[in-house]
C-alpha cells in the first residue's frame, strides 16, 4: 500500500495534497501539523505533529514537506530521507519539464511552470505556477521559485533562496544562498549570499 504523509496542514498542504492527487495514487494520505491536530483539510485528516513522522515510519511509505519556510523545508525534508521515507517529486500534468532536465526529492512543480533542457532544481524546492527556468540553471536547494518568476538561460540560485513573485533574472547570472528577490525585480548582476535585492533593476537592500 502506498500512504502518504505531508507535513504541513496550511496553504502550501493544500497545493501539496492537490498535486498528490493529480499525479499519483493513494491508498492513504495524512497530514502532519501540530496547529491542526484532530482537524480535517479538504477531507484529509491531521493526524499529528511533525515530530511523529519517526513513529510512524512503519505504516507510512512516503512522506513530503508542505512548508513555506526554505530552511525548515529542507531541513525536515533530509530528516524523512534519512529516517528512510520514499520522498516524491510532484510535477503538475499541465507542466512542462524536459527529459534533458533533473529535479530534486521532495520538489514540487506548479501548473504551467517550464524546466527547460540541461537545468537542474535541488530538493526540496518550490517552483510555483507559471515559473520559467530556462536552459542550463542550476537551482540549489530548498529554493522557492514564487509565481510568474523567470530565470534566464544559465542562472545559478544558491540554497534556500527565495525569487518573489514576478521576479526576472537575466542570463548568466550567480545568485547566492539565502538571498531574497523582491517582488517584481529584475536582476541584472550577480548577488552575494544572504541578500536582499528589490527594484528595477534590482539593488541591495537591508533585510
Amino acid at each position: 500500500m502506498k500512504k502518504l504523509l505531508i507535513l504541513g496542514a496550511g496553504g502550501q498542504g493544500k497545493v501539496v495534497l492537490d498535486l498528490a492527487l493529480t499525479c499519483e495514487e493513494w491508498d492513504e494520505i495524512s497530514f502532519l501539523d501540530g496547529g491542526k491536530i484532530g482537524e480535517e483539510v479538504l477531507s484529509y485528516p491531521v493526524i499529528g505533529d511533525f515530530r511523529e513522522y519517526e513513529v510512524l515510519r512503519e505504516e507510512y511509505t512516503h512522506a513530503i514537506v508542505a512548508v513555506g519556510n526554505n530552511d525548515l523545508r529542507l531541513r525536515l525534508t533530509e530528516a524523512l530521507l534519512e529516517t528512510g521515507y520514499e520522498v516524491p517529486i510532484f510535477i503538475h500534468p499541465s507542466a512542462v519539464v524536459s527529459q534533458f532536465s533533473g529535479i530534486g526529492l521532495g520538489t514540487i512543480v506548479m501548473p504551467q511552470a517550464v524546466v527547460n533542457v540541461s537545468a537542474w532544481v535541488g530538493k526540496a524546492c518550490i517552483v510555483n505556477t507559471g515559473v520559467i527556468i530556462e536552459h542550463d540553471c542550476q537551482i540549489g536547494n530548498g529554493v522557492h521559485l514564487s509565481p510568474s518568476a523567470t530565470l534566464g538561460g544559465t542562472v545559478s540560485v544558491g540554497d534556500k533562496s527565495w525569487i518573489c513573485l514576478g521576479a526576472k533574472v537575466i542570463n548568466n547570472i550567480t545568485i547566492g544562498e539565502s538571498v531574497t528577490v523582491g517582488a517584481g525585480a529584475v536582476v541584472v548582476n550577480d548577488i552575494q549570499d544572504e541578500t536582499l535585492v528589490v527594484g528595477v533593476p534590482a539593488r541591495w537592500k537591508n533585510k
